[in-house]
């Protein structure tokens, strides 16, 4: 008995990248067509999708780490924690928008080019629906240790890394306002979307 429920555990680790990908966007695919309430925009039920489905697949340390850039390194544990915590926030929400968005589009995952060895790797996916397809990529990491497995660390929008746009505006309000006014900005800025809906 015990043994049997260490399988999910050693399943996700062993999981190719694309399959995990693959998987995902299945699995909230089917809850948004499952829930009338995320059909219809509902932005905490979207959140809450986001959260639990795909949050647990992300290296958030390192997402918030690269779009910091150098300022990282000089960050107190305290700082980066919260500098992690509203960055998620902002990451869900962005992500939960573009879901909120989703009826009845399919998404295709392209082939993996990759060596079974590879631990960094790039899965590309295809939104189609009406209109243009809408390209949706992924940088994934191997990890090891507890939650071992495959974790995403940017994401890729219409050819916009997320991770890439993201540091240019920290870069401009660390170097107006350091760490601790990022943070604050950061916070406001979440606030004010929570408030928007």
């Amino acid at each position: 008995m015990a043994a049997g429920s260490f399988a999910p555990l050693a399943r996700a680790a062993d999981e190719a990248p694309d399959a995990m990908i693959k998987r995902l966007s299945d699995e909230v695919m089917a809850a948004i067509k499952a829930d009338k309430s995320v059909q219809s925009g509902d932005m905490a039920k979207v959140m809450g999708l986001v959260d639990s489905k795909i949050m647990p697949s992300v290296n958030f340390q390192r997402m918030t780490a690269a779009a910091v850039g150098p300022a990282w390194r000089q960050a107190t544990p305290e700082q980066q924690k919260r500098l992690q915590d509203e960055f998620k926030v902002l990451l869900v929400r962005t992500y939960s928008g573009a879901l909120a968005q989703v009826n009845d589009q399919v998404i295709n995952t392209k082939p993996l080019r990759a060596a079974p060895t590879d631990t960094d790797v790039l899965v590309r996916t295809e939104v189609r629906g009406r209109g243009d397809p809408i390209q949706l990529d992924y940088r994934l990491e191997k990890t090891s240790g507890e939650g071992a497995g495959w974790k995403i660390y940017n994401l890729n929008v219409l050819g916009v890394w997320l991770v890439e746009t993201y540091r240019s505006q920290f870069a401009s309000e660390i170097n107006a306002k350091g760490l601790d006014g990022l943070i604050a900005s950061l916070s406001e800025r979440n606030k004010s979307n929570a408030k928007k809906g």
